[in-house]
């Protein structure tokens, strides 16, 4: 079920929200509980059952972290947690990636593998398990002992399938403590429907542009077909995924839950060390603390934090997906990160700031394209197509069968709201800033009531469009889902 549909926006959520507020307070988890899991099981009916099984397993390990006697045995304890969670992990999503890869390694001709499906959202609850255990092993957050709560904290729908990764510290209190007033629904309300216009006013039209040009024979594309495909990529994934954290974050207010912020402006960064400092903070910020300062950090010597880095990077590239493509996308960034720590990066330092986001735009659009592609073989011939140097071939499709009005406005809009310009002109509008501190309404004034109610309308008429515009697509991709 996908946030952008018609069973999830006019059945499943009102259904969700009518009971949960009518349910009394020790009901309420267990409700929520039940909707999370027919959340998952409404597009993996078989596979909730995996997700049954990682909630016993993690729950098993924590209830073993607790009554271990030593240090010993509360290592021998997370070690097994973090082992099953990863085999879990590496069956569904790794295992016929690394089956083929050790046959070409054998010399193998013939390669045999069975298809397996994988789990939408493995990666996402596989992560936050693992962080739950390595923080109880810790002390960073006491070992859940009712196991509907930490059901439901590794289970909640709205970041369940593609985040933000939450961590169990952050809202364990949440689980039992939790409430939610007019400012939460309102600000929750606001955060989802602009999320949901992110991804339908500018993600899908994007996306299909994006699917047609990187479906198409490279060599039958003109170089400004691939450009347009390529810019088309580049926004459409930060579109499309900072729309999705956007309404998982607002439906997670509703609930009385804040989950953290997954985006902060990625496209304004001078640097790559600043883009990961922004894009996808919760996985960025997970392998920070989880394996960069487990395996030294900053501590150790030049060469291995270089050494780290890159281990990171390949093992974050690898997250994303099963294939060479996504390795080699995230030893690019690793190794755009290893040159930022070195003399270049002083350089870079101390350029025109126009010329280090310039920079950084070019290094994020390639690497986006080699994340996109189909293969290496694709990225190498898109890439090279991009600059020109092509054989002789008969061209097909030409960049103005693309660059119709719908796509000029998507970037236009693209680049508007990717940068803090679009929040700067709000803030200074007038009515918009009597709403309240960071957009939370205000009615201590006749002013205030005015202001809101017009936002208020202006909200419902852009739910409205979007309503239109869910009724009439067929298009809701959301990116990450594979991952």
């Amino acid at each position: 079920m996908l946030f952008t549909t018609p069973s999830f926006l006019f059945g499943f959520l009102p259904a969700l929200l009518t009971c949960y507020f009518l349910a009394p307070a020790k009901l309420k988890n267990i409700l929520l509980l039940a909707f999370s899991l027919l959340f998952y099981s409404w597009g993996e009916p078989i596979y909730v059952i995996l997700l049954l099984i990682s909630i016993a397993i993690n729950y098993a390990t924590g209830i073993a972290l607790l009554y271990a006697g030593s240090n010993g045995a509360k290592k021998i304890a997370l070690f097994v947690g973090i082992a099953l969670n990863l085999s879990i992990l590496g069956y569904y999503k790794y295992r016929a990636f690394f089956t083929e890869v050790l046959y070409e390694a054998l010399g193998a001709s013939v390669l045999i593998t069975d298809n397996v499906h994988l789990p939408i959202g493995i990666s996402f609850f596989t992560f936050q398990a693992i962080s739950y255990l390595v923080d109880v092993y810790k002390g960073k957050a006491e070992p859940q002992k009712n196991i509907v709560l930490l059901a439901l904290y590794i289970s909640l729908f709205p970041q369940l399938i593609a985040g933000p990764i939450v961590r169990y510290h952050d809202i364990q209190q949440s689980l039992t403590q939790r409430s939610t007033g007019y400012v939460d629904m309102f600000i929750g309300i606001e955060r989802f429907i602009l999320g949901l216009a992110k991804k339908m006013l500018i993600a899908n039209p994007l996306g299909l542009i994006a699917d047609e040009v990187f479906g198409a024979p490279v060599d039958q594309l003109s170089t400004g077909v691939l450009w347009i495909g390529a810019i088309a990529f580049f926004f459409q994934i930060y579109f499309d995924f900072s729309a999705y954290s956007d309404m998982a974050i607002g439906l997670g207010r509703m609930l009385g839950f804040r989950f953290m912020e997954n985006f902060n402006y990625p496209y304004i960064s001078k640097s790559i060390k600043e883009f990961w400092r922004r894009w996808h903070i919760s996985l960025s910020t997970w392998f920070r603390d989880y394996l960069y300062i487990p395996l030294g950090g900053n501590r150790v010597s030049p060469a291995r934090i270089y050494s780290n880095l890159l281990i990171v990077f390949i093992l974050c590239g690898l997250w994303h997906g099963a294939s060479w493509n996504f390795i080699v996308w995230g030893a690019y960034h690793g190794i755009f990160l290893l040159l930022e720590r070195s003399k270049a990066g002083l350089f870079l330092g101390g350029i025109w700031r126009p010329a280090q986001r310039l920079y950084v735009f070019f290094v994020v659009l390639v690497g986006w394209v080699i994340f996109r592609s189909n293969s290496l073989e694709q990225a190498g011939q898109y890439l090279l197509g991009m600059l020109g140097a092509r054989h002789d071939t008969e061209i097909y499709y030409f960049s103005f069968m693309f660059a119709d009005p719908e796509f000029i406005y998507a970037i236009v809009l693209s680049i508007l709201i990717s940068s803090p310009m679009f929040l700067l002109i709000r803030k200074r509008i007038p009515f918009y800033h009597d709403l309240g501190l960071n957009g939370a309404p205000s009615i201590e004034n006749s002013q205030s009531i005015l202001a809101l109610s017009f936002y208020s309308l202006f909200l419902l008429s852009l739910f409205l469009i979007l309503m239109s515009y869910v009724s009439s697509s067929t298009y809701h991709p959301f990116i990450y889902f594979q991952f």
